[in-house]
């Protein structure tokens, strides 16, 4: 399947706008988008010109008739994952051709989508579940490191481990369908068993795969107050600030070891703050974070 037969891959890194009946019509490329779906859907089969018309207004509202949603013409964000996850139910009964380019994988934490890439153009979409605030998946550029069929309770039927530094996390399928679109991982990105089976073929050792999000607040909640010992990309973060003022010279890892222990002491200390070694407000701001 080409990029531009997927239409949601295009809206990959958007927030998806809501569309309401109003005069003169909401018009763009959403509403393109929206039409085409519907109509490869077989709930509409009026011009796909990018204008909320009645007649889109009405294939939506027996859309969401069809979905038990509220029935009120507009494309809320229910309505757009009723849209996002029928749309993936429906292509994916067809065989997929692998992508032609180079494949990469983006996952977007705060949409929990995993968008497929081939030659850095959006090829096929899914949706994903991704960690739960307290076990955050981790942001930043990594590389697939392993393959596995079948590698464990809890992982589905295929696991794709990343080169993340400081700790085992993957992209994999799942026992739990109903997670997915979620915060509920440990930090993993899930995918339904029958997606992860399409992209596995695909994929190979030293694909490049691209977590992006807010490593403090890609749920929203305050930044943790950080100590000792603590992992993930919020250390990370830390780190590179830290290096740059020329208080950190260790590695970036996102592990918060001894050379780190004695970066957060001198910049405390040299910024009037209380000598307990931790990264709490008072230092986030002063690191501008």
């Amino acid at each position: 399947m080409a990029a531009n037969d997927c239409p949601y891959c295009s809206l990959a890194f958007e927030e998806n706008r809501l569309l309401a009946p109003r005069q003169p019509a909401i018009q763009g490329r959403d509403v393109e988008q929206l039409q085409r779906v519907l109509q490869q859907m077989e709930y509409y089969n009026g011009p796909v010109d990018g204008i909320y018309s009645p007649a889109t207004v009405e294939a939506v509202k027996i859309f969401q008739i069809s979905r038990g949603l509220v029935v009120d013409g507009v494309v809320h964000e229910d309505t757009w994952r009723a849209l996002d996850e029928l749309y993936c139910l429906t292509v994916t009964r067809r065989k997929t051709p692998p992508p032609t380019g180079e494949v990469s994988i983006v996952v977007d934490t705060k949409r929990r989508k995993l968008t497929i890439m081939s030659d850095g153009e959006p090829y096929r979409q899914y949706p994903v579940a991704v960690g739960k605030y307290k076990t955050p998946t981790p942001v930043g550029n990594f590389k697939v490191l392993r393959k596995a069929m079948n590698w464990g309770t809890g992982f589905g039927t295929r696991w794709i481990g990343l080169t993340v530094p400081w700790g085992i996390y993957g992209i994999h399928g799942t026992n739990k369908p109903y997670s997915i679109g979620s915060y509920a991982s440990h930090g993993c990105i899930r995918m339904n068993n029958r997606h992860v089976e399409e992209i596995y073929p695909w994929i190979k050792p030293g694909t490049r795969v691209i977590l992006i999000g807010n490593p403090f607040t890609y749920q929203p909640s305050r930044f943790r107050v950080m100590r000792r010992d603590e992992r993930g990309g919020d250390v990370l973060e830390v780190q590179l600030r830290l290096k740059r003022l020329k208080y950190y010279d260790g590695p970036i890892d996102g592990i918060w070891g001894g050379g780190m222990e004695r970066a957060v002491a001198a910049f405390r200390k040299k910024n009037g703050l209380s000598p307990d070694n931790a990264v709490d407000a008072k230092m986030y701001r002063l690191l501008g974070l």
